[in-house]
């Protein structure tokens, strides 16, 4: 028995022996574990060194009263299990970090079973897969109780604080970045600099989609700035650009710009920004090869269209109806199925901004050719200060 168990990874669930696959349920069990078996009072001398642990990282962090007390409940639980019966612990209990508990008692029980006969590793198998049982039912409790946060009335309010416990810390990676990428800290290689816009340009886009998050569980009022300003639509397609030019380098694409004659207008510069940027981003991730163009072409005295184009993949027709929906599930969608800007907040951010602006967004598309995102927006001529 020694020799097969101590041929098993602590990461596996059960020592290596062969149990008949009828013997693997408990109501199939030949043998009961009883509460004098070699294999029980292994396992309640398991809970009494994990109650001690110490170890430099990963320990349950409780009293150990506490602790006692919760790996005497999920011994109860599992021999329930073995029993037959369902996982269950007591709502105080249940508040203390079981899992962490669990793997604890796992370890150590495999350390006490290690001297064990063979006539006993059936009841061992038995304990131990009703160990991994226990385990499948804490992780699918602890899903369903962060299912149970995100919903019903408080569940808005819950998406919002959570978007808002990432801004802080995304802000402060983003100036850490830029001021390693500006060289305050000190020279950087030139590999150095690749990778630091390579990571700036990815926390720039979760901060983006936080910023999204929080506006659409707001109901999407906040988009944009009441009056519009006069601003450079050459500047804000150039700072587009800088941002994503190391996503491009990096798949080894060609951006352009195409830039407008009549150069200063007034509007709304933030909003623009933002639907180009989410547009440059969706296009540059779906391409593998060829080029992304963005193009700002007047149709008008006071109208601008403007493009992004790319040499991508296209997106399929079934795809289409569900495009600019927020929150898209992916249901039915094998392994590296089409899925277009994840979860569907940037398209749909897009579509509001640029409704706001008293317009509407157009797709074109081609699979295997790539796709065009259009649209039109009144920018009058501005005088530049």
């Amino acid at each position: 028995m020694r020799s097969e168990l101590q041929q098993s990874p602590r990461s596996v669930y059960a020592p290596t022996v062969s149990v008949p696959p009828s013997m693997s349920e408990p109501t199939t069990l030949r043998r009961p574990v009883s509460s004098d078996s070699v294999a029980w009072t292994a396992l309640l001398r398991a809970a009494r060194r994990a109650s001690g642990a110490r170890r430099p990282s990963g320990e349950h962090g409780l009293p150990k009263t506490q602790a006692m007390t919760s790996l005497d409940a999920l011994c109860d639980t599992i021999r329930r299990v073995v029993d037959g019966g369902k996982p269950r612990v007591a709502a105080e209990v249940a508040a203390v970090p079981l899992r962490r508990l669990l793997e604890m008692l796992r370890t150590a029980y495999l350390d006490e079973v290690q001297a064990i006969e063979a006539e006993d590793a059936l009841e061992i198998v038995q304990v131990l897969g009703a160990m991994e049982r226990v385990q499948a039912w804490l992780d699918s409790d602890a899903g369903q109780q962060l299912a149970s946060r995100f919903e019903g009335a408080d569940a808005l309010n819950s998406v919002i604080e959570v978007a808002h416990d990432m801004r802080s810390p995304l802000a402060s990676i983003l100036f850490l970045m830029e001021t390693l990428r500006k060289g305050h800290s000190g020279p950087i290689t030139t590999l150095q600099e690749r990778q630091l816009g390579l990571s700036y340009s990815a926390a720039f886009g979760l901060n983006a989609m936080v910023s999204d998050v929080i506006e659409l569980a707001r109901g999407g009022e906040r988009l944009m700035d009441l009056h519009p300003v006069p601003f450079s639509v050459s500047e804000i397609m150039q700072s587009v650009v800088d941002i994503v030019q190391p996503i491009a380098e990096e798949k080894r694409l060609t951006i352009r710009i195409e830039k407008p004659e009549g150069d200063f207008r007034l509007g709304h510069p933030l909003a623009l920004s933002r639907v180009l940027l989410n547009l440059t981003t969706n296009a540059l991730k779906f391409t593998s090869e060829g080029e992304v163009v963005m193009t700002a072409l007047e149709v008008g005295r006071s109208k601008i269209e403007f493009h992004v184009r790319d040499t991508g993949r296209g997106i399929p027709r079934e795809v289409m109806a569900t495009l600019f929906d927020s929150f898209r599930q992916r249901e039915g969608q094998s392994a590296g199925a089409y899925t277009f800007s994840s979860a569907g907040l940037g398209l749909s951010i897009c579509r509001k901004l640029i409704s706001a602006m008293d317009s509407h967004l157009r797709v074109e598309t081609e699979c295997g050719k790539g796709t065009c995102f259009r649209f039109e927006i009144e920018l009058p001529s501005a005088t530049r200060l």
